[in-house]
C-alpha cells in the first residue's frame, strides 16, 4: 500500500468534523427562548402567568450607593418599578426598601432572587395581599376657591399645610384607591404640582414583614435571607 493510500484511510478514519461528538443538527437544543431579562423560559409556562401587582420590603446595610445598586440591578434587567420608597428602621445603620412592581410571577421571583444576592441587602420577601400599605401625595392647586379646596379636603381625610391668595396645597395619605379618588376630586379646582410617594407597607400583626426581622426591642441582628 502506498503512502498516499494510508493517508487516505486515516483521513477517512477521522470525525468528518475533526472533533468526536455529536454535529451541530444531531446536538439537543433547550427548549424556550429568552425573555427580556435574558431569563430563559418556557413559553407555554410563561403564557400562563399575567402580570400582577407585588410589594416587596427589604432591610438594606446603609452602605454609600445602596439605592441606586438596587435600582441599576433591576432596570439593567427591564423590569419595571412603579413606586419605591425608603427610610430608617429601629435598627441603627439599617434602612428599609419597600418597592412596587408589576411583572408575571417568574419576573418577580427572579427580582427577590436577584436583589437578595446584593450584599447590603440583609434579607427580602414579597408582603401579603393583606399587608398596612399606604401613601402620601400632596397637591397645590389653585386657590380660587378656597371653601370648596378646604371641603374636598376634609373629604378625604387631608391636611391644608400652604394657603396663599393663589395656590393651595394639601396633604393627603391613604390606600392607592383613595389617593386616586382624592386626585380626581381636585381635578376641578386645577392641579398646578402633584408630588406622590408610592406604597410604604408593613405586615400584620406578629408577623415579620421580612423574612428574619426582629422586633426592635428584641436586640438581635435579622438574618439574611441567603436567597440563591
Amino acid at each position: 500500500m502506498s503512502s498516499q493510500d494510508s493517508e487516505t484511510d486515516a483521513a477517512e478514519e477521522l470525525p468528518k468534523h475533526g472533533l468526536q461528538g455529536p454535529t451541530p443538527e444531531e446536538r439537543p437544543h433547550p427548549e424556550g427562548r429568552r425573555n427580556a431579562q435574558g431569563i430563559r423560559i418556557d413559553p407555554e409556562a410563561e403564557a400562563e402567568h399575567e402580570p400582577r401587582r407585588a410589594v416587596l420590603s427589604a432591610l438594606v446595610e446603609d452602605d454609600p450607593g445602596v439605592l441606586s445598586r438596587i435600582a441599576g440591578l433591576v432596570s439593567r434587567r427591564q423590569f419595571n418599578i412603579e413606586s419605591l420608597t425608603v427610610g430608617p428602621t429601629t435598627v441603627e445603620n439599617h434602612s428599609r426598601i419597600t418597592m412596587v412592581v408589576e411583572e408575571p410571577e417568574p419576573g418577580i421571583d427572579q427580582i427577590e432572587k436577584q436583589l437578595g444576592k446584593l450584599k447590603p441587602v440583609i434579607a427580602i420577601g414579597e408582603l401579603d395581599d393583606d399587608a398596612v400599605r399606604t401613601e402620601l401625595v400632596l397637591l397645590k392647586v389653585e386657590g380660587d376657591d378656597p371653601d370648596k379646596v378646604h371641603a374636598v379636603t376634609e373629604m378625604y381625610d387631608g391636611q391644608t399645610l400652604d394657603a396663599g391668595p393663589r395656590t393651595i396645597t394639601v396633604q393627603l395619605t391613604g390606600d392607592e384607591q383613595k389617593i386616586d379618588d382624592a386626585i380626581d376630586a381636585f381635578r376641578q379646582f386645577g392641579i398646578i404640582e402633584i408630588a406622590r410617594t408610592g406604597y410604604t407597607a408593613l405586615a400584620r400583626g406578629d408577623q415579620a414583614t421580612v423574612p428574619g426581622e426582629k422586633p426592635g426591642t428584641a436586640d438581635e441582628p435579622t438574618q439574611p435571607t441567603n436567597v440563591q
